[in-house]
């Protein structure tokens, strides 16, 4: 049985709100005892934001933001980082459901196969910035067991503390902390955790250990072991070189010293690890032609950072950091003949990055000022290396040219509030970077060193008309330099006249919030905006093998309008994220007008679950609904000059639906215990995201437990 009326679908999710809160389920003397032990419930909309300037909640953000916490996050039961952004509005996993194989997609900016948009979207974790591009390969390499919580940033305005040029916005992963684990009294903390999926015969072995030495130091020690073989689609195929095997870990120190221990040193190192043999080349899509690769790829973070408040003088709030970042691909013994040079090489990505910034504060009556400024410094080295290689020289890859890219970003950002109604953060970004070719590159004619600017000017405001109304609105204008694999592809050369990319973003929305509506202490909020983002000298590629090519193809307009919105209680949740977005290419020639490849499908993810306070137990469902889209595809044939004709083709609606169980022990012998159980694509829907090049798993049955010990 496969669910088509998506309509019907949600009435009935409705009817099931409804009665789920309007019901009493308890009496009183109940539902006093059960407010007594209730643990603080906030919607997504209540959660901090700390991403976007001074700390608030993210209702009162004039921009689009979403806060997945730790419990959203074991909640999913996410195995590939994709996973975890389920319910996240204006975000979309491009590529395939292969862990090696996704990539972002944030309002229709994004895909797997434009080794720019790495950079269109900046991904940060503990500041430190990453990036990855390889053909055929996707951008992200993680664990999702390593993270306490994730922040998504939409929308070019994210660009000011983070880079010129996020086109699409921001993705921050927060690593977990000891302190996450330890409990009061004790100084000792283990947690085991395990998990299995019968798609795929996933599983996921984890344990964590913590440890205070005493009120200034804690550590952490994290190791993960997860792994699946192929798993299948809803018309019972496999997914080929979807198997996987991969472990992690996080090892973590966190001081606290100084007057009031309000000083904090964290050092902590991430290392993800994964191989496979006979994998698919093709990841970000199922490509036979490409043959199989034994293939090896390893993933490093270490960040030291530092944070001072300094909270007798209002002009310091010191915060700095440097990270190291390593990402490589080892691949070995490919199949396809004539191309082992590219098959068989080593690739990667090595970066090292500063930041210091600093906030000072300004009040008077009835108003408070924050200016925060500061740098961030890095230097990124691209490397290939294929000993079948011999043209121009010997290991180098024509496709995947070397380079270093050293950049200084100087920012600024103001936030006046005033009466706490009126909120206005203006600020301006200047990226400046010096981008060098490898000694193999360099190799070939027109490979010069290329130096450049971009600027990213913003001005954002949110005024609550009420306690419960609040309207917003923001200008951005943004520019993204080109990329070292734009700059310096070997099989044109003469990319080093591109121009950059620009971006100006216009966004309004309004935000409502209202408690004590069913029951007392319950809560619902809805937070709307509607974006236009007009792009110019957007850079793509054209042609194929050696004639292929970097160009600006010209211009593009996205435009859409997300929803998201959330109701908490004691007894009943539910969760709404809706996402419609459009976007056409507005060059001149055979595309003008015509959609963009990169444009998700209209989708509505609406989640509705219920409680039993006095058993520790929580349960839902969720209906993801995918609009009927008319996607554009690049065609193969070249027409109006150089530029690829673009193919609409329809892309088919699809409903999928999940339920899921949690129980979570707080007090009694039980403590400590954590289950969780769902089953995701509930009737084995055979769908595929319109902006994904393979169709999705199908139906999994999932199961964790994990076990926390304190001594």
């Amino acid at each position: 049985m496969i669910i088509r009326n998506s309509r019907a679908v949600l009435l009935a999710c409705t009817a099931l709100f409804v009665l789920g809160a309007g019901s009493p389920a308890y009496s009183q003397s109940q539902e006093e005892e059960a407010a007594s032990q209730k643990t603080d419930r906030v919607t997504p909309l209540k959660k901090i934001v700390v991403g976007a300037g001074q700390r608030k909640i993210a209702i009162d953000t004039p921009q689009a933001v979403t806060v997945l916490d730790q419990k959203d996050i074991d909640d999913l039961q996410a195995e590939t980082i994709g996973d975890i952004f389920k319910d996240v509005p204006g975000v979309s996993i491009a590529g395939s459901d292969r862990v090696f194989g996704e990539a972002f997609n944030i309002r229709g900016i994004g895909s797997t196969e434009d080794s720019a948009d790495g950079s269109r979207i900046v991904v940060n974790v503990d500041g430190a910035q990453k990036f990855y591009e390889q053909y055929r390969m996707g951008s992200f390499f993680s664990d999702p067991e390593l993270y306490k919580s994730v922040e998504v940033l939409r929308g070019p305005a994210s660009s000011t503390l983070y880079g010129a040029g996020a086109l699409g916005g921001v993705i921050n992963f927060t690593t977990k902390d000891a302190s996450d684990f330890l409990q009061e009294g004790y100084d000792n903390a283990l947690r085991l955790k395990s998990s299995y999926e019968t798609n795929g015969n996933g599983y996921l072995g984890s344990s964590i250990f913590a440890h205070r030495f005493n009120e200034g130091a804690e550590f952490l020690g994290m190791l993960n072991k997860r792994g699946s073989s192929q798993f299948e689609l809803g018309d019972g195929s496999d997914l080929s070189g979807s198997d996987f095997q991969s472990w992690s870990g996080l090892a973590k120190g966190t001081f606290h010293f100084g007057d009031g221990d309000e000083q904090t040193l964290r050092l902590s190192y991430q290392h993800w690890d994964s191989g496979a043999n006979d994998q698919d080349y093709a990841q970000t899509g199922t490509q036979a032609a490409f043959g199989t690769v034994d293939r090896h790829v390893v993933d490093d973070t270490a960040v030291l950072s530092y944070e001072n408040p300094i909270s007798d003088n209002p002009w310091l709030d010191l915060k700095a950091s440097l990270s190291y970042s390593d990402t490589s691909v080892d691949q070995s013994d490919g199949t396809l003949g004539g191309f082992s040079n590219i098959i068989d090489a080593d690739y990667g990505y090595r970066t090292w990055q500063a930041n210091l910034q600093n906030t000072s504060e300004f009040s008077g009556d009835g108003w408070v000022n924050y200016l925060t400024y500061g740098s961030q410094l890095s230097h990124q080295d691209r490397t290939a290396d294929s000993p079948l290689a011999t043209s121009p020289t010997p290991g180098a890859i024509a496709t995947h040219p070397e380079g270093t890219d050293n950049k200084v970003g100087l920012f600024v950002q103001n936030e006046f509030v005033y009466d706490e109604r009126l909120t206005i953060i203006g600020g301006v970004r200047g990226d400046f970077v010096w981008r060098e070719p490898g000694d193999s590159t360099a190799a070939f004619s027109n490979a010069v060193d290329v130096n450049d600017q971009a600027f990213s000017p913003k001005l954002a405001a949110h005024y609550k008309l009420t306690d419960e109304f609040g309207v917003f609105g923001s200008i951005a204008r943004t520019e993204r330099l080109p990329t070292l694999d734009e700059l310096y592809t070997w099989s044109k050369g003469t990319s080093l006249d591109l121009k950059k990319e620009k971006s100006n973003n216009y966004e309004v929305g309004f935000t409502a919030t209202r408690d004590d509506i069913f029951q007392a202490g319950d809560n619902i909020s809805f937070k709307t905006t509607a974006f236009y983002n007009d792009l110019e000298n957007l850079i793509a590629t054209t042609g194929t093998g050696a004639s292929s090519y970097f160009y600006n193809v010209g211009k593009a307009r996205i435009y859409g309008v997300e929803v998201e919105g959330a109701y908490e209680s004691d007894y009943a949740f539910a969760k709404l994220a809706y996402t419609g977005t459009q976007g056409q290419d507005r060059s001149d020639g055979v595309n003008y007008n015509k959609p963009l490849p990169t444009v998700p499908a209209h989708k509505i993810a609406f989640t509705l679950g219920g409680r039993l306070p006095e058993r520790d137990i929580e349960y839902g469902t969720r209906v993801t609904h995918a609009f009927e889209a008319q996607n554009s595809v690049r065609g193969t044939a070249a027409s109006s000059g150089s530029t690829p004709n673009h193919l609409v083709v329809p892309a088919p609606d699809w409903t999928t639906v999940d339920i899921f169980a949690s129980w979570r022990p707080q007090s009694g012998e039980m403590q400590g215990w954590q289950v969780q159980a769902s089953v995701n694509n509930l009737f084995d829907q055979y769908y595929r995201e319109n902006i994904s090049n393979d169709y999705a798993k199908g139906r999994t049955f999932k199961i964790t437990l994990s076990k926390q010990l304190d001594w």
